[in-house]
């Protein structure tokens, strides 16, 4: 019997600032995800965030939810809103209720108070950049992409949306055979279809973030519009559109490295011209294996495991004849039937 279908994500509201907190099953164990500052964050957007992280835990046999935060406030009542917002999500992390995720406008600092109570091995968000969750995240798109299309031998990549994740990524990607052709940023578009260093992106990252295009030459313009094998995209919610997944249609395959990349409308475009598209919230899932699981773990160990768990999973979902994003959601939800009466109504999908 198909499960009925649960109301809509649980809205928290805080009191203490303009904040609130989009909770995706009630009764999960825990429930995690981003939490971000901005002007004006839309509870829409939160909501399709943690619908996202709800289906990574579902697709990985763990029985927990999404969820996602977000904290409007002006440029200088930033500093205050944040601390206000963390002091009273205190709560809510203590009984696993929210545990958040630093996004864009909030560091890792900023919810420094709240990792004790956190059961994750929430150490690993900390050190250098690019952190081991970064890495985890990279290496994960990696196996995904090779896993979908059987293997990267040969096969050109262009990056949408090069960011943390970019550089293990690329490196990834370059080590299975791959060549990276261009990469783009919210400052525009490198490329070079003979190939990108990826040790050379990797050090422009690290020492000016998106500006690295600029540094490196760039122009102006999105990696979409390259010639690739390989799309990996993800530089905003609803990048693939149905306009620009018709311009994809030559792509041997579509994988995301962002949250909520595809649009229904754009993964109806691709199944037409027959484009495999991976699932979000199982390429990005590298960053949830990394931070759940023994904490004796090393390093090498978490990354192995995660291209061994992601692989698996998008090579399971190759094959199927609706693609593979729907196939990962068909699993997601096999799964969340066996603990939940009802299901979430709407898979991860940006409107």
């Amino acid at each position: 019997m198909i499960a009925a279908y649960a109301r809509r994500v649980r809205i928290h509201k805080l009191e203490s600032t303009t904040a609130f907190v989009a909770i995706d099953l009630d009764g999960a164990e825990a429930s995690s995800g981003p939490i971000r500052w901005a002007r004006k964050i839309l509870q829409g957007g939160a909501k399709d965030l943690a619908r996202s992280q709800t289906y990574t835990y579902a697709a990985l046999g763990m029985q927990r939810g999404g969820a996602s935060g977000g904290i409007s406030a002006d440029g200088p009542d930033r500093d205050a809103a944040v601390a206000a917002a963390v002091t009273e999500l205190a709560g809510l992390t203590a009984d696993g209720t929210y545990l958040p995720d630093a996004a864009k406008g909030v560091a890792e600092s900023d919810l420094a108070p709240l990792r004790e109570a956190d059961p994750r091995d929430t150490a690993r968000l900390g050190g250098a950049a690019p952190t081991l969750v970064d890495r985890a995240e990279g290496l994960g798109i990696a196996a995904c992409a090779a896993a979908t299309l059987g293997g990267l031998d040969g096969r050109s990549v262009a990056i949408d949306g090069f960011a943390a994740n970019g550089p293990a990524l690329a490196a990834s990607a370059v080590e299975r055979g791959a060549t990276i052709v261009a990469v783009s940023t919210a400052a525009g578009l490198l490329a070079d279809p003979s190939g990108l260093d990826p040790a050379t992106l990797a050090d422009a990252w690290g020492a000016h973030g998106a500006d690295l295009v600029t540094e490196l030459g760039g122009t102006d313009g999105s990696a979409l519009g390259a010639a690739a094998d390989v799309v990996v995209a993800g530089a905003k919610t609803g990048t693939i559109d149905h306009r620009v997944a018709a311009g994809l249609a030559e792509a041997a395959a579509v994988v995301p490295c962002g949250r909520l990349a595809l649009t229904a409308k754009g993964l109806a475009t691709l199944r037409r011209a027959g484009v495999p598209a991976a699932a979000d919230f199982v390429a990005l899932a590298g960053s949830t294996l990394a931070l759940w699981g023994d904490p004796h773990r090393t390093e090498a160990e978490i990354l192995a495991g995660v291209v061994e768990d992601i692989g698996e999973l998008a090579a399971e979902y190759a094959g199927h004849d609706d693609g593979p994003l729907l196939a990962a959601c068909y699993d997601a939800e096999s799964f969340l039937r066996t603990w939940r009466e009802t299901l979430p109504f709407g898979r991860p999908l940006a409107p």
